[in-house]
Formats: C-alpha cells, sequence, structure tokens
C-alpha cells in the first residue's frame, strides 16, 4: 500500500516547467522540496495511521475470531443443552406416560382401598367391641388372680434307718432274722393358693402328695416301677374375718392348724377338717401384748347308721414380751367323741384295696377282721367286748400346755428357742394292759407326754442357721396313736431324741438333716413296737430295753 502511495505521487504527477533564471530555479527547487518533504510527511502519517488501522483491524479480528469461537462454542453447548433437553423431554414424556399410566392404576388401586378401607372399618369396629369385652374378661381375670397367692414346696429326702435286734438276732422259732437296716429316697410336693374373696372373706386350696390313706405323711416313695405319685386334696378352707371385727375369725372346711400346738398330740403333714373360731384381743401393755381364745369342732368319721366321731375343744392363748424374751403360752382342752371308730374302719378309708395306703393294721385283743386306722402302727391299750366289738382301753380328753419362748442374744440371726410342752389323756384309765391283755396295776394310767425341744438360730433370709434337740416322752395312752408324729420310732409308748440342722443356702431353698435316735418306752406293754425278735416272753426279759432305732434324713426343700 505504502509503495503504491510513493509511486503515485513521484511519478504520477508531471515535473514543473522552468519559468525563469537560476534563483528562480533554487526558489523553485526549495518549494519543490519542501513540498516533497511535506507530500512524504504526510505519506508517512497516512501510512502510519494505516498502520494503526491495520492493527487495529488485526486487534478487531483477533477479538471477532475470539467472539466468534465463543459463540461456536455456546453455539455447541446450546445444542449439547439442546440435546439435554430433548433427551430430558423425551424421558419426562415417558415419565409422564409412566405417570399417567401409574396415576391410572393408583386410581383403580386407591378406588379398591376405598372399598377395602370399608370392609375394615367394620371389621375394626367388630374388633373393638369384641376387644373391648375381653379386655373387660381379663380385668375380672386379673383383678380375681391378683387377690391370690400362690405358694408351695418340693421336698426331695434321703432315709436310712438302722437298728440292731435283741441278742439274739433270733425269733421266736429261733430261726435267723434278716437285716433290717433300710435306705429309701422320698419326694414330697405340695402346691396351693389362698386369697381374699372379698373383705370378709378368704379361701385357700392346697394339694399334696402322699398315699390317701395315711394323713401323717405327705411323702411318697421312690419305688414301684417308676409309677405315677398320688397327690390329693391337702386343704380346701373359707375363713369369714369380718371387717367389722377384726379380732374375730372363723373357718370351715379342711385347713391347717389354727391353734398352737407340736407333733405330740397332732403330725404337722395332717390338716384337721371341721370348724374353728378364734378372738384374739391385741393389748398396748408393756409385757402382755395379745390374749386369744379358739374353739374347734373336729369331725374324723361321719357313720350314716351310728354316732359320728367328733373332737370338740377350746384353747386360750397369749403372747408376752419382756425386753429380749417373748413367750407364747397356750392352755388346750380337746375331748375325742367315739375313738372306737378309728379301730373298725373300712378298707376303703385305710386304702387297703388300691394297695398303695397303710392298709389295715392290727392291734392285740383286737378281731382279725376288723380294720385299724394306724398309718403308723397302733400303740394303745386295745380289747374287744365279750361282742367281739374293738374298744379303745382309754377314752381320750386331752389337757396340753405349752410354752413357747424365744431369746434374743445380741445376734439377730441366732435366736435361743425353747420350747416346753406338757400333756396329758384326763380320759386315760390307770391300770394299762400288758401283752397277754392282764392289768399292771403298778405302771400307772401311762397318760402323759412332755417335750422339751431347743434350738439357736432361725431360717428366715439366705445363709441362716439353725441347729437344736429335742426330747420326747410319750406314754402309751397319752394321745391317740393314729394321729401323732409319724416319723419317731413309734406313735406312743416311746422315748424319742431328735437332733437337727437347718442351713437356708438361698432365699427360697434350705439344706436339712435330721437324726431320729428312739425307743420303745416299755415294751412289755399291749401293741408296743418292738425290734426284730423282740417277742415278750422270749428274747426280752423284764427290764431290758428295745435296742434303739436309728433314723438319719437328708432333705434339700425348694419352697415359693
Amino acid at each position: 500500500m505504502l509503495g503504491v502511495l510513493v509511486s503515485a505521487t513521484a511519478f504520477g504527477a508531471p515535473a514543473p516547467q522552468a519559468k525563469s533564471s537560476g534563483s528562480a530555479k533554487k526558489t523553485a527547487k526549495k518549494t519543490a522540496s519542501s513540498d516533497l518533504a511535506a507530500q512524504i510527511n504526510e505519506l508517512r502519517q497516512a501510512f502510519e495511521a494505516q498502520q494503526r488501522q491495520i492493527q487495529q483491524l488485526q486487534q478487531d479480528m483477533r477479538s471477532k475470531d475470539a467472539a466468534l469461537q465463543q459463540a461456536q462454542q455456546q453455539a455447541q453447548q446450546a445444542q449439547q443443552q439442546l440435546q439435554q433437553a430433548q433427551a430430558s423431554a423425551a424421558a419426562a414424556d415417558e415419565k409422564a406416560t409412566a405417570a399417567q399410566t401409574a396415576a391410572n392404576e393408583q386410581k383403580d388401586t386407591v378406588s379398591k382401598l376405598n372399598s377395602d378401607m370399608v370392609d375394615v372399618k367394620t371389621t375394626l369396629t367388630n374388633t373393638a367391641v369384641g376387644t373391648q369385652d375381653e379386655q373387660k374378661r381379663m380385668s375380672a381375670l386379673e383383678g380375681l388372680v391378683g387377690r391370690f397367692r400362690f405358694n408351695g414346696d418340693i421336698r426331695v429326702r434321703g432315709e436310712s434307718f438302722f437298728q440292731g435286734c435283741v441278742s439274739p438276732c433270733l425269733d421266736s422259732k429261733d430261726a435267723a432274722v434278716p437285716n433290717t437296716d433300710r435306705q429309701r429316697a422320698r419326694i414330697r410336693v405340695r402346691f396351693g393358693f389362698d386369697g381374699k374373696l372379698n373383705e370378709d372373706f378368704t379361701a385357700g386350696i392346697s394339694l399334696a402328695t402322699g398315699t390317701l390313706g395315711d394323713p401323717t405323711s405327705t411323702n411318697t416313695t421312690l419305688t414301684n416301677f417308676f409309677d405315677k405319685h398320688t397327690i390329693g386334696l391337702d386343704r380346701g378352707y373359707i375363713n369369714y374375718h369380718p371387717s367389722y371385727a377384726k379380732w374375730a375369725s372363723i373357718t370351715a372346711g379342711k385347713f391347717a392348724y389354727t391353734w398352737q400346738r407340736t407333733s405330740v398330740t397332732f403330725d404337722p403333714d395332717l390338716n384337721p377338717e371341721g370348724f374353728t373360731e378364734k378372738f384374739s384381743l391385741d393389748f398396748k401393755h408393756p409385757v402382755l401384748k395379745n390374749i386369744n381364745f379358739q374353739g374347734m369342732q373336729l369331725v374324723y368319721n361321719e357313720a350314716s347308721k351310728a354316732t359320728d366321731s367328733w373332737a370338740y375343744g377350746m384353747q386360750v392363748g397369749a403372747r408376752m414380751e419382756y425386753g429380749p424374751w417373748s413367750m407364747t403360752p397356750s392352755f388346750l382342752l380337746l375331748k375325742f367323741n367315739q375313738p372306737d371308730a378309728l379301730l373298725n374302719a373300712s378298707q376303703f378309708s385305710v386304702q387297703q384295696s388300691p394297695g398303695e395306703g397303710p392298709g389295715c393294721q392290727k392291734a392285740n385283743g383286737v378281731p382279725t377282721t376288723d380294720c385299724v386306722f394306724a398309718p403308723n402302727g397302733m400303740t394303745n391299750a386295745t380289747y374287744a367286748d365279750a361282742n367281739g366289738v374293738a374298744h379303745f382301753y382309754s377314752q381320750f380328753f386331752y389337757a396340753d400346755v405349752i410354752l413357747n419362748n424365744q431369746i434374743k442374744t445380741g445376734l439377730a440371726r441366732l435366736p435361743l428357742n425353747i420350747l416346753a410342752e406338757y400333756e396329758q389323756n384326763l380320759d386315760a384309765k390307770s391300770h394299762p394292759l400288758d401283752a397277754n391283755g392282764a392289768v399292771i396295776a403298778s405302771l400307772g394310767g401311762q397318760d402323759k407326754a412332755y417335750l422339751v425341744d431347743v434350738s439357736l438360730g432361725q431360717t428366715k433370709n439366705k445363709n441362716d442357721i439353725q441347729f437344736g434337740y429335742a426330747f420326747v416322752r410319750q406314754e402309751q395312752d397319752s394321745v391317740i396313736a393314729s394321729f401323732d408324729e409319724s416319723d419317731q420310732r413309734a406313735p406312743t409308748n416311746v422315748l424319742q431324741h431328735r437332733f437337727y440342722a437347718l442351713w437356708k443356702m438361698r432365699p427360697n431353698t434350705v439344706a436339712a438333716f435330721t437324726w431320729w435316735h428312739g425307743r420303745t418306752l416299755n415294751p412289755f406293754l399291749q401293741n408296743a413296737a418292738l425290734a426284730p425278735a423282740g417277742v415278750p416272753g422270749t428274747n426280752l426279759v423284764l427290764g431290758q430295753q428295745e435296742p434303739s432305732l436309728n433314723r438319719l434324713q437328708f432333705d434339700l426343700i425348694y419352697s415359693f
């Protein structure tokens, strides 16, 4: 561009003609040079301006290129976005189609659900009504069950018997007597409940193992080829304790003892039947805390064509405290009516026919056809009248005094317990019979029993211990042999020692050991319990004692 402009300027204009002289020529030359310089300068400026325009155009071109590239990039991005938008639109269309389909399906489902909800509401309404009725029944049942208290125990026992015989060990025919040592395992299971029926009445039911014909024991021996063991009704009673008279109580049915007693008169496992009434008054006296009176009417044999057998009695008791000492004294009078029924029992009552009960017992002077009810042997004096009817030699009217004492030793777990008892049969005849039925006038009435029981400790809390010793001297007709302690050497006519120890291993588990060491008091009396070969008039001589029987019991007792 610059060369074109130079050429056009240099060769395109004609040279000026010379008109005058040399000065004029010089002037003309200067003027021409100035004009040329001016033109060159103009050309240079035009060139520079053109250069600047060119640079500006280049910059503009570069800017336009950058803008074009940016526009192209934006166009590409827009194209990509358009493609994405088209893809999204297509997906949206698909989703819209699916949504419409789902909406149609949901509409159908909602219609079905509405229909189902109507059915559900109807069902729920019916269920709610049924549930309310069920809840009412459950509330009534819970209220009933909540008024009762469940209780029971399981005792497993290992038991050993050791007793020698009258030397030599021969029977009345001089035949050798076999070893009579015995080992056996036993179990006792009891379960019951009691509770309030309403504000004035309580009731209780209890079941227990044991043979049905033996009321003095709830034990059952592990034997008889894994047979099932018998369980019977051990208690069933109703107690009336009016809310307006807290000092009065009446019990009817088959119940636990409501009066103070020991095994001298009744076995601990025996539950009497009949009625008792108790009236108890508490005092705030420094020593005398309570006085109570009890009446009892006990039924032990109902006869359809004869006089029923009853026992009538009363007991007066008290509770006294003085410092560390407390005592519960009592005095009992109990008269038995028609006790001879025990000598003329039915085979059903003693479980003779089923074969699992103690069966009929025998007694001297009683016809062999009679069935004597005496689960642990009949040791009272008996005879038969001229008509062959069996009778007790004595009648039975108990007078029983018990003094039960507890003394605090300073150690809460080791109280000292002392129990003393004196019992006399006021209706005993003064002349008992010997083994041949003859009267032995020199021995008196054989009507008294004595008990002393001393122990240290208790079994209330875990790891409590108790150990003690008891002594019993019980004469032949002091009580009815059919009902008193079943574990001692003999029901009556016995001299008995008992050593015992208990340990409460857990709050509901007790381990116990008992050693019974006893012998027949007078082996020459009628119906005396005798060791092997101890037949009066053969091996025994007057004044000789029966060998002592040692009975060892190892117990584990779980209670709940």
